[in-house]
């Protein structure tokens, strides 16, 4: 079954109206989040309940709260075994990472947590769950599928379970490992998944994992259409490289792409993870603070790049799509994709790492002929608006004022 509802009917609502405690509502307001989004309150109360949910909203909604709240929460009330009550499972590293951030903050130490992700040091993993006893446990599936094969984690008293990034996770390279990971935790479990893209096609793979389960949807593509500006630019495969230098040099000091006070990140994707640090080097060489990510590089060489763009050391960080999925960092205002995304769950994935939180970003994508016409393809698909610039005497131009 399918849940909607009018979001100004709840815009006032605050969370101890949903179930949640005076000690979760004051760490949320630490963060000066007061008032819980359209996607939270509609699955809050569905967790509480004891349901299985499979929930899909935008990117920027507040997905890993809504899960979070809920079963910590419950977690609080229980008796905490000296094995983990709770799973969450994610598709990426640098997504694992940042969950285990967020269940650090809400937890604040009345939960212990874990990371177990594939390219840590096992065991040093193993050495930390006999130490630690954590209640709740974050990783992917490959790394916590080995470690319960060798008899290190116990899934026997696990009652909750998240599946983020769930379509991801049941893609046809992960759905094994995600599956047999499912199969091999507690039967009497309650299930979440989440995502900012959902097909027909990935929900019946998913109820496969779940069983019987409510879904609930709000408007995936409000904030695409309303809160991001979407640009296109043509340029030639060669000169992509240098059209994005061009772009960034005209966009400096610019509100419309930097954000009000002119100081917004700038998050470039490039199918070609071999080009990242080809890109990076000749962003440096035009004077811009850039890094990279790639799965190419190692754990801790990722880490530092992450690490460096959020705290402002780099103003512009450079990825592979091993980025699209889940990187959380505030402040980016722009996105650019020096290679139009394959499709439209790509475009959403890569548009949704700005205006988050309710503030506004841009996405550029810069192509060839062939591109832009596949590109127009997919704006009428997403009911997008896409506007076309040149760039004309170190400015940023609309080419309808060169028509005569």
């Amino acid at each position: 079954m399918t849940e909607k509802e009018e979001p100004e009917k709840r815009q006032e609502k605050k969370f101890e109206d949903f179930g949640v405690s005076a000690f979760f509502a004051d760490r949320l307001f630490e963060r000066r989040i007061k008032i819980p989004t359209e996607i939270q309150q509609l699955v809050i109360p569905r967790i509480f309940a004891g349901e299985n949910v499979l929930f899909r909203s935008a990117t920027g909604t507040g997905k890993t709260f809504a899960y979070m709240l809920p079963f910590f929460q419950m977690l609080l009330g229980d008796a905490l075994p000296a094995a983990p009550k709770m799973l969450i499972l994610a598709p990426t590293l640098e997504l694992c990472g940042q969950i285990k951030q967020e269940a650090d903050f809400l937890g604040s130490q009345v939960l212990r947590t874990s990371l177990l992700i594939g390219s840590a040091n096992m065991n040093r993993q193993i050495q930390s769950l006999r130490k630690e006893k954590p209640a709740v446990i974050i990783g992917n599936p490959a790394r916590l599928l080995q470690l319960e094969r060798l008899g290190k984690l116990n899934l026997n008293h696990v009652s909750g379970l998240v599946l983020d990034e769930g379509d991801r996770l049941i893609s046809d390279e992960l759905f094994q490992d995600t599956q047999a990971l499912v199969n091999r935790v507690n039967r009497n479990r309650q299930i979440a998944l989440c995502s900012a893209t959902m097909s027909d096609r990935s929900k019946e793979r998913l109820l496969t994992l779940t069983g019987p389960a409510v879904i609930v949807e709000t408007a995936a593509q409000e904030i695409l259409r309303d809160y991001i500006l979407h640009l296109a630019l043509f340029a030639e495969p060669r000169q992509k490289i240098s059209a994005l230098c061009s772009f960034l040099i005209a966009a400096k000091g610019d509100s419309l792409f930097l954000g009000k006070k002119k100081e917004g990140k700038i998050l470039v994707f490039t199918n070609r993870k071999g080009q990242v640090g080809n890109i990076v080097s000749r962003l440096q060489y035009q004077g811009f603070a850039a890094a990279g990510i790639s799965g190419a590089m190692d754990k801790q060489g990722r880490k530092q790049s992450i690490d460096g763009f959020r705290a402002g050391r780099h103003q512009i960080l450079v990825a592979s799509d091993l980025a699209a999925r889940g990187l959380d960092i505030p402040g980016i205002t722009c996105i650019v994709e020096l290679d139009v995304s394959d499709d439209s769950e790509s475009y959403i994935h890569r548009a949704g790492r700005t205006a988050r939180a309710g503030n506004r970003g841009t996405m550029l994508t810069i192509g060839d002929a062939e591109e832009l016409r596949r590109f127009a393809v997919l704006e009428k698909k997403l009911g997008i608006i896409v506007y076309p610039k040149i760039l004309y005497q170190g400015r940023i131009c609309d080419p309808k004022q060169f028509l005569f």
